[in-house]
């Protein structure tokens, strides 16, 4: 019923023009020649959300071929600016053959469609990146089928959430310092608190300490069933937060080591960079795009222009 939803309100978005659909639902804001902030309106968020794209060299909106797609998601607190406000994404990326796609996923919206305690409704975070958003890259901006995902902190866990979980949607994953497994500690709510202060889990996926709810923690953990990550390119780095007292970044080591060890026992492969010190910050989380980019982009086949 969710995805059906998001069709529907896909056709009507697409029923305007194309520089500028506001009466629709629809907008673009243009910040430079490759990078448009693009607002839809939606029911699956209760609201307006944003998503930055960073366009390649040749992109034009009459083309005929398309570009394979490459996720950033942002951790709690941050929206759709945050990994260009941060980093130098835009720079590092001005000659990929790939479209980068920085969705808004809400102040602590997890990546997930919540449960609300059992009362339905909104916000559906996952719902509206999966099918609508993306629906929308593929009609209007000549986003292809080749896609990777790569998050930090909050962001991190719906990377992996998202890979795991919608496996033929994804070629490569990576997470810097995720929060990429919420039952790997015996502390559960308390380290969901460090890294998303606020708010009310049983909200999102219920209460961890009743069987009955339980499930929709694990199912947002891809710990407990990691089949879904085969095949894929898999990267994962974390700093361990000990030399600069990070309670944060302990905490997303902590997961990151726990899900790295599920996925060598089950033979599949990761490559990690787990760095002594480290705060859970934006320089580092650059430092890790910049190591991490080649293996996204090869796995999505994204070459560089003039190559």
């Amino acid at each position: 019923m969710k995805a059906l939803l998001a069709v529907l309100v896909l056709a009507v978005l697409l029923t305007g023009p194309p520089e500028h659909a506001g009466d629709a639902g629809l907008a673009e804001h243009w910040l430079g020649d490759r990078e448009v902030d693009v607002t839809m309106r939606s029911p699956l968020v209760d609201g307006e959300a944003t998503t930055r794209l960073l366009l390649p060299p040749d992109w034009s909106r009459d083309a005929t071929r398309t570009w394979p797609v490459l996720y950033l998601l942002h951790g709690s607190g941050d929206d759709h600016a945050a990994w260009t406000d941060h980093t130098d994404v835009a720079a590092l990326v001005s000659k990929v053959e790939a479209i980068v796609v920085m969705p808004d996923g809400g102040h602590c919206g997890n990546y997930s469609d919540w449960w609300n305690q059992g009362r339905g409704g909104g916000p559906d975070w996952e719902t509206f990146h999966l099918t609508q958003l993306r629906e929308l890259l593929e009609t209007r901006y000549h986003a292809g089928r080749q896609r990777a995902v790569a998050g930090i902190s909050m962001g991190g866990l719906g990377a992996m959430h998202y890979a795991a979980t919608h496996p033929d949607l994804f070629q490569a994953v990576a997470t810097y310092s995720g929060a990429v497994d919420p039952l790997a500690r015996p502390d559960v709510t308390e380290a969901m608190w460090l890294l998303c202060p606020g708010t009310d889990w049983h909200n999102l996926w219920g209460d961890p300490a009743r069987p009955d709810e339980v499930g929709m923690w694990r199912a947002h953990s891809p710990a407990p069933d990691l089949s879904g990550l085969r095949g894929k390119s898999l990267f994962m780095s974390a700093g361990d937060g000990r030399s600069t007292d990070d309670a944060v970044e302990k905490v997303v080591r902590d997961e990151s080591e726990a899900v790295v060890d599920r996925l060598r026992k089950a033979g599949i492969p990761v490559t990690t960079d787990f760095y002594p010190g480290g705060r859970h910050s934006w320089p580092y989380w650059q430092q890790e795009l910049h190591r991490s980019l080649p293996m996204l982009l090869s796995a999505i086949g994204a070459g560089t222009m003039g190559r």
